[in-house]
């Protein structure tokens, strides 16, 4: 039987949503394709082992009440059964949905129809990553976007993962999407989001790992999105900024209030200077302004 590689995390008494939100965005550049709650913590799914491996030592470092213990788990449709349980999530005009409840997602859009703006519905497939709308950095990002033009712009989407993101941008009007990430499985996964959206003729997936492709060219690009981790957006402040054209526009959040002081200070540095901030429980999705090019020049 196929078995997948994962980290089970534990705690005395049972840990708060924020608990276990800290500790999946330390992880998430390990890239964990799926998490299931447990009455004490949280298990938590990786494509490899050696993506668990250092997931679990990330974890153990971040959170020393926590008991991190790494697993072998039987493929019994553990994440049929827990996908079967998502529902569409509605941000602003945006409906994201899971493919098999199209016809809710259609309904919710309908309701809730905004004056003079047309509802989008956007299907993903949760099988593989996040992104799928109930993270609320993802929530954040969506709502950034919409609260600005990105008709007719180019969109460069930092760490796509399912590419909600991209086709949100792409939906609303932007001419051209790069959308990368250094994960092939879960570009994998995000062509197939495109494809079911329609939006292959103006999403360009690419493999890019920041860690290591960092000092590439990716281009320039009149909005970024970056749904990141706190400590991502803050060591690659400089990067981001190299690929926004002067006056162009970061939307990036995936980072808490404890950090917030962290980040936008690594991206003012880098040239960027924040223009608005929102806040959903303890995250953060902010608004960047790249200004200053003489900062990575």
């Amino acid at each position: 039987m196929r078995s997948f590689p994962a980290v089970e995390i534990t705690w005395p008494a049972p840990p708060g949503d924020d608990v276990v939100e800290r500790v999946l965005a330390e992880i998430d550049e390990c890239g964990p394709t799926a998490v299931e709650e447990r009455e004490a913590g949280v298990r938590i799914f990786f494509a490899s082992v050696a993506a668990r491996e250092h997931a679990s030592a990330i974890a153990r470092a971040f959170d020393s009440s926590a008991t991190v213990s790494t697993i072998e788990v039987p493929d019994e449709s553990w994440a049929e059964r827990s996908q079967a349980q998502l529902e569409p999530v509605r941000v602003g005009r945006i409906v994201v949905s899971p493919p098999w409840k199209l016809d809710a997602a259609h309904a919710m859009a309908d309701t809730g129809r905004d004056a003079g703006l047309k509802p989008l519905v956007i299907s993903i497939q949760p099988s593989m990553g996040f992104g799928t709308g109930h993270h609320a950095s993802t929530r954040l990002c969506l709502r950034l976007l919409q609260g600005m033009s990105v008709k007719g712009e180019s969109v460069l989407d930092v760490g796509t993962g399912s590419a909600v993101l991209a086709i949100a941008a792409a939906r609303l009007g932007a001419r051209r999407v790069v959308a990368i990430d250094y994960d092939k499985d879960a570009l994998t996964a995000a062509l197939e989001n495109v494809e079911r959206n329609g939006a292959r003729d103006t999403i360009d997936l690419r493999v890019f790992d920041l860690a290591r492709d960092a000092a590439g060219s990716i281009g320039v690009f009149d909005v970024l999105s970056a749904n990141l981790t706190g400590g991502i957006l803050e060591r690659y402040a400089t990067t981001l900024a190299s690929w926004t054209r002067a006056g162009g526009t970061l939307i990036a959040s995936g980072y808490q209030s404890d950090e917030a002081e962290m980040v936008t200070s690594a991206l003012r540095n880098a040239g960027f200077t924040s223009i608005e901030q929102i806040t959903e429980d303890e995250w953060i999705g902010g608004k960047y302004l790249l200004r200053d090019l003489r900062a990575f020049a």
